[in-house]
């Protein structure tokens, strides 16, 4: 089977911080975060695999730069930067309106996996043309040696 060419694109969740999302300091608690950080990478990854056939092998890295406030609504960016044989690693970025810097970024890497979830090949490429995406694309390469 011939490789499916694929350069990254952004794929968005937002998500509204409300009273049972925060942690004893009244801001948004970690956990939660890692599981709407998870969850939009995993939407990324469904734009070109099988939901029933991606699980999640790893979190690389959640990078809080400031807390989150309840109230605040968060836009989680998405994308596929990387694919290795049977793997594809997201992208995601936290960003907050009228704040640049992300509030929150990192990686997580998915496995596509057949019925009984032993990893198989999904036959993608990660084409990355745009610099940003070229020098995503190299770090998440290097997760692997981590």
């Amino acid at each position: 089977m011939e490789n499916k060419l694929i350069e990254p694109f952004e794929t968005t969740t937002m998500r509204l911080v409300k009273s049972e999302d925060l942690n004893h300091h009244g801001t948004l608690f970690a956990g939660r975060t890692a599981e709407w950080f998870v969850e939009s990478g995993f939407i990324a990854a469904t734009t070109l695999l099988d939901p029933k056939s991606i699980v999640c092998l790893k979190i690389h890295g959640m990078y809080f730069t400031k807390p989150v406030k309840p109230g605040e609504i968060l836009k989680f960016s998405s994308k596929i930067v990387y694919a290795g044989k049977s793997s594809l690693v997201a992208y995601i970025q936290v960003l907050k309106k009228d704040i640049e810097k992300p509030l929150v970024s990192g990686f997580v890497t998915f496995i596509h996996v057949d019925d009984n979830t032993k990893p198989i090949s999904h036959h993608i490429e990660i084409t990355p043309t745009k610099p940003e995406d070229i020098q995503l694309y190299e770090e998440a390469k290097n997760l692997k040696k981590k």
